[in-house]
């Protein structure tokens, strides 16, 4: 290390921001991640064993990634080198490996190679570094916000462990606040400040797990005390602006909620349906995206047990389109509402299924002579249209007559519920088959 480099360290050290100053030296400073790296556990041994492998840390904003990374090299007396996805190129990792394998060679040290935002690093990107965590070269620790089974190459997965870190409770952000505000020779301890139980709470929750944005909020708000040194709910409001984002609407995030919302209205919980649609509609996520996922679902699982449901789904599309945010959220709600209690029925969603299945699967006979048209002379000479039996000369206007292909002779698809609408309509079906045992042509 230059002697600038050193400077460098030693300024951020006394004025960097306070959550920089504070983080974690140890794995028992580590807050919140007992589950993880707390005594006992198997990272913990391996770590404190020096036989861990590559691993990428997958878990939300300010739960540790980086931290947790920082304390491996420390505890294994590994150098620590690191990259960022955001950043570095192909270049970069070619260089930190040959690096790595001079100190290897030179003096048998080795290198803990920290890659961060890995999913944001292309297939090409990710296959440069392969060779190098498959021999040892580098202990690897991606840190990435996104599920790695998809944004992670698979060969580089599968030889790494994934470790899940989890947002931190509230219980673990306020005890990351108070030692910031014991701390006296990293943190505000010198300050003498205090901060109310209400402020505490608020910073808690407004976190949403991530420690980063406690620290950074408490820093902001340390500045504005008067002279009885007390950080108020006043001034932890005024610091914090907002909530700490946990929202990605192009990631993870995105697609739990869509999946919570449709499977909450087909569990027809209205209230639940409400809160997973202002989830994602105050958080960004686009309306017309919860539109056409709201039509999917009034076909896919409310169907004909009320088939007013995709009548007002594709209303509700055509009033988003029209007003827009934010009116047109309160149409959006009607409909979640709306479908959350509507009957439900996926009898369309399998029974098509079916059908698609064996168009895939079995042989695509002709269509029945009987059911083509005949408009040229030949066609009509080759019996196009024979037999054909029209169903408005019958009792009831049906009359039962071969209209699968011959393979699929007797095939039904389309077994309605007992639910809402369907009730009437299994009743007719009924009537209908009963008609066209009575009177298909044997």
């Amino acid at each position: 290390m230059d002697l600038f480099e050193s400077n460098r360290r030693q300024h951020l050290a006394a004025g960097g921001p306070l959550a920089a100053r504070m983080r974690p030296r140890t794995l028992d400073e580590l807050v919140g991640q007992d589950r993880v790296v707390g005594p006992g556990s198997l990272m913990r041994k391996a770590i404190e064993a020096d036989r861990l492998s590559s691993v990428v840390l997958w878990g939300p904003p300010g739960s540790g990634k980086t931290t947790l990374a920082r304390l491996v090299a420390a505890t294994t007396e590994a150098t620590f080198t690191s990259v960022s996805a955001v950043s570095s190129g192909v270049a970069d990792l070619r260089k930190a490996v040959s690096e790595a394998r001079d100190r290897l060679g030179m003096n048998g040290a080795r290198t803990v190679l920290f890659i961060d935002e890995i999913h944001r690093f292309n297939k090409a990107q990710q296959d440069a570094i392969l060779p190098y965590v498959e021999d040892g070269t580098v202990i690897m620790i991606g840190a990435t916000t996104e599920n790695p089974s998809f944004e992670v190459n698979a060969p580089l997965l599968s030889r790494s462990r994934v470790i899940v870190l989890t947002a931190l409770d509230d219980e673990a952000i306020k005890t990351i606040v108070r030692r910031a505000l014991a701390d006296e020779e990293r943190g505000l301890g010198q300050e003498n400040l205090s901060i109310t139980d209400d402020a505490l709470e608020f910073l808690a929750n407004m976190a949403n797990g991530d420690a980063r944005f406690a620290l950074n909020t408490l820093e902001v708000a340390s500045a504005g005390v008067g002279d009885d040194l007390l950080i108020t709910i006043e001034l932890a409001e005024d610091a914090a602006q907002r909530r700490a984002a946990t929202y990605d609407k192009s990631g993870d995030d995105h697609f739990d909620a869509i999946s919570a919302l449709h499977k909450t209205i087909r569990g027809s919980d209205p209230d639940a349906a409400l809160y997973w649609l202002a989830r994602m509609l105050e958080r960004g996520d686009h309306p017309m995206y919860v539109a056409r996922r709201l039509v999917r679902f009034a076909s896919e699982d409310v169907g004909l047990a009320d088939p007013q449901a995709l009548t007002l789904a594709m209303a509700t599309q055509q009033a988003v389109h029209f007003i827009g945010l934010p009116e047109g959220a309160l149409a959006l709600a009607e409909l979640t509402v709306y479908l959350a209690l509507a009957p439900k029925s996926n009898a369309i969603y399998v029974a098509y299924g079916q059908a698609r299945d064996d168009v895939a699967q079995t042989r695509n006979d002709p269509v029945p002579i009987h059911l083509r048209n005949a408009p040229t002379r030949l066609m009509s000479d080759l019996g196009y249209g024979e037999g054909y039996r029209y169903a408005h000369d019958f009792d009831e206007g049906i009359v039962g007559q071969q209209n699968l292909p011959e393979n699929l002779k007797g095939r039904t698809y389309y077994q309605p519920s007992d639910r809402g609408f369907e009730r009437e309509l299994a009743e007719r079906l009924e009537r209908i088959r009963e008609i066209y045992r009575e009177t298909r042509p044997s």
